[in-house]
């Protein structure tokens, strides 16, 4: 393997290895690739579990027709599998992920020592961005303090000043949890900044006008585009010349679970301050939310999860959230009395403003 660091690259490793995963020596870990990663940061992450000892390995698949359990048939599935459940740490950078397929979930099921962390086709500067350059124990008591609120909470409502304008029960047997950069321990990991939660089956309802949405070019065009939310599920998709595309996508599932809500995340990487039109760095914008629909993965929505051939999320910037009646986030920026002191020290004096 031909290794070509760059600084950015090396940073990005030492940070994620040393830092977030604490990579110790013996310790294997997986990279899954396909002909769409960004193999510059796969080759700096290699070198940096190699030089805390660890044991990495390089696993290219092939680019699948689609994410999730749409990919299956494209995928090496046994012999993956096996792979998958016997390290210690699994970075997915494929650029056609493998989240939520039949191999992610055994994977997650079967080995209980599993730390893993999706990133997708990020770019370097992107996971540059979202990685580095700000205290991971500072953010990680914002955001627990935000899931501690929301377990008290019955009623979750999101606005902005886009037209948004959608709220849903809470449900205390489904997943509340944070990514906030420790993946030291077994976790199902996504990029840090957000606290998640899973809302209670048939509840939201509501307009949801998106800023960004996967498998549209409305952050490119500018267009509007909303779901209209009955009963935890799309009711109608309105807008321009890509919400009729969208139509014809959800459609081509097949899958009524693809209209369904999945999960709810609430933005809040202190790096992260205005879109890019990279979803796994924008989903994480601060003050915003993202809209996650189709699968759910037994692990967030317990016994069974809800069932689908793929997932796809949205996002909200500039948002308003609301914990019963009460103010979490205000326009963008984190209002809450007991919350300002943390974000104050994550941001410096851009809340002074």
């Amino acid at each position: 393997m031909s290794i070509v660091d760059t600084e950015i690259e090396k940073r990005i490793a030492k940070v994620m290895i040393d830092d977030m995963f604490q990579v110790s020596e013996g310790e294997t870990v997986a990279i899954t690739v396909d002909d769409g990663s960004e193999m510059n940061v796969v080759n700096a992450l290699f070198s940096r579990v190699k030089s805390c000892g660890g044991l990495p390995m390089v696993i290219h698949i092939p680019v699948a027709r689609g994410d999730g359990e749409v990919g299956m048939p494209d995928w090496p599935v046994s012999p993956l599998t096996a792979a998958l459940c016997n390290v210690d740490v699994w970075i997915e950078m494929n650029s056609v992920i493998l989240l939520y397929s039949n191999i992610w979930e055994s994977a997650l099921r079967e080995n209980k020592k599993l730390r893993y962390l999706v990133l997708g086709d990020s770019t370097a500067k992107s996971l540059e961005r979202v990685f580095c350059g700000y205290d991971i124990k500072t953010l990680g008591r914002l955001l627990s303090r935000i899931m501690d609120m929301a377990k008290t909470t019955n009623v979750v409502r999101i606005t902005s000043k886009n037209g948004t304008d959608v709220q849903y029960l809470t449900d205390p047997l489904h997943s509340l949890d944070i990514d906030d950069g420790d993946y030291s321990k077994p976790i199902f990991g996504t990029a840090p900044g957000y606290v998640n939660l899973v809302p209670k089956v048939g509840s939201m309802t509501g307009r949801i006008v998106f800023d960004e949405l996967q498998n549209t070019e409305i952050y490119e065009k500018k267009e509007h585009l909303e779901f209209i939310m009955k009963e935890g599920k799309i009711h109608e998709v309105n807008g321009e010349m890509e919400a009729e595309s969208f139509k014809k996508y959800l459609a081509s599932f097949e899958d009524p679970n693809m209209y369904k809500i999945s999960h709810h995340m609430i933005g809040l990487n202190p790096n992260v301050r205005s879109m890019v039109g990279e979803i796994v760095e924008d989903e994480r914008i601060w003050g915003g939310v993202d809209f996650g629909f189709g699968h759910t993965s037994p692990i967030d929505m317990p016994p069974l999860g809800q069932v689908a051939k793929s997932h796809f999320d949205g996002i909200v910037s500039c948002t308003t959230v609301y914990f019963d009646d009460v103010k979490i986030i205000e326009d963008g920026k984190v209002s809450h009395t007991d919350l300002k002191d943390l974000a104050e020290q994550l941001l410096g004096a851009t809340l002074a403003e």
